[in-house]
């Protein structure tokens, strides 16, 4: 890979594959833009609870655009923190949406206490990842537990549970302020990410260190296993990335690539766009409610009509309870 001089193929709301062939390490960089900017700017989250679902959309993004099939891959947290739940909806090959539920009162007194990192605001509970073929095929979901930590290292772990491929993540979240030619300033959101794993094709070289087993009498040798000096020299290179780097317009993902591995040669691939795309319609909505029993209609209706808001785009759908048609009993 030679210093990229011409505009980065893989702009924002991007991801661009990438292989880093003498360290048998494969990955992807994501940078988003315009499309974190339209799914945060609708629901007016606060700036620790905004970082936070970026964070977690730049890594479903990473994660998601590995899939090879039409499907969907969704993050899901629910924890007992100021915010209960996020959730990251990615369908295949490049639909993004996403919303965060929080506790306003809580989300303010820990910013009031400066406590407002990625790790309080989520508090103890759990991360699943679900991988969703749709039609017939099995879903497959991961869950690892969440416990004061943020999503960088509670998706190392669940690599290490699931997969069990030594993978490193990079994630950074910041915001862009832009002076306007006719005074004010112009808002944006940006975020990027990271991800490294090693896939030699030696099944010896593959393996990650053993996990403990928690049932193993105490005092118990384990197996060693030593870390491959490919896999720990990537380890390092990854480790020298700065926040900014990932979220910089003028730091393309290319260059960024060429900073970290010119010296072992880095090959990139074509980029996979990304959108902001939410799959609710009235249809959709209007078959929803059909659902329900007469009663549990007219329990909805508020002032002769049923209105229902999307959670992730707040889109508002009205429907006169008379047009509903409850299930036959």
């Amino acid at each position: 890979m030679t210093a990229p001089s011409a505009p980065p193929s893989a702009a924002l709301d991007s991801v661009l594959p990438y292989a880093v062939p003498s360290l048998d390490l494969r990955g992807r960089v994501v940078r988003l833009g315009p499309a974190l900017d339209a799914i945060l700017a609708r629901h007016a989250y606060p700036t620790p609870v905004a970082r936070l679902l970026a964070e977690a959309i730049a890594l479903t993004s990473l994660l998601g655009t590995a899939l090879k099939f039409e499907g969907r891959f969704v993050l899901q947290t629910r924890t007992d923190g100021p915010v209960s739940m996020l959730i990251v909806d990615f369908q295949t090959p490049d639909g993004l949406r996403a919303y965060a539920s929080f506790d306003a009162e809580a989300v303010e007194a820990a910013i009031a206490q400066g406590s407002a990192t990625p790790a309080d605001l989520l508090g103890r509970g759990h991360l699943a990842m679900t991988i969703d073929q749709g039609g017939d095929m099995n879903r497959y979901q991961g869950v690892v537990a969440l416990d004061h930590t943020g999503l960088e290292e509670v998706a190392h772990v669940w690599f290490q549970q699931s997969e069990q491929i030594p993978t490193k993540v990079r994630l950074a979240v910041a915001e862009e302020l832009t002076r306007l030619p006719g005074g004010g300033t112009r808002h944006a959101w940006r975020a990027g990410g990271l991800l490294a794993q090693f896939l030699p094709e030696s099944e010896d070289r593959r393996r990650a260190r053993d996990l403990h087993p928690g049932d193993a009498p105490e005092g118990t040798d384990l197996p060693e296993v030593a870390d491959d000096d490919a896999w720990t020299e990537a380890e390092a290179l990854v480790a020298t990335i700065e926040d900014l780097e990932l979220t910089d317009p003028e730091v393309s993902a290319e260059r960024l690539l060429f900073r970290l591995f010119h010296e072992r040669g880095a090959r990139v691939f074509e980029p996979q766009t990304l959108v902001e795309r939410c799959r609710c319609s009235r249809e959709r909505v209007e078959d929803m409610l059909g659902q329900f029993t007469a009663e549990q209609v007219e329990d909805m209706t508020v002032d002769g009509a049923i209105v229902v808001t999307c959670e992730f785009c707040s889109t508002k759908y009205t429907f006169d309870p008379a047009t509903v048609r409850p299930p036959a009993a």
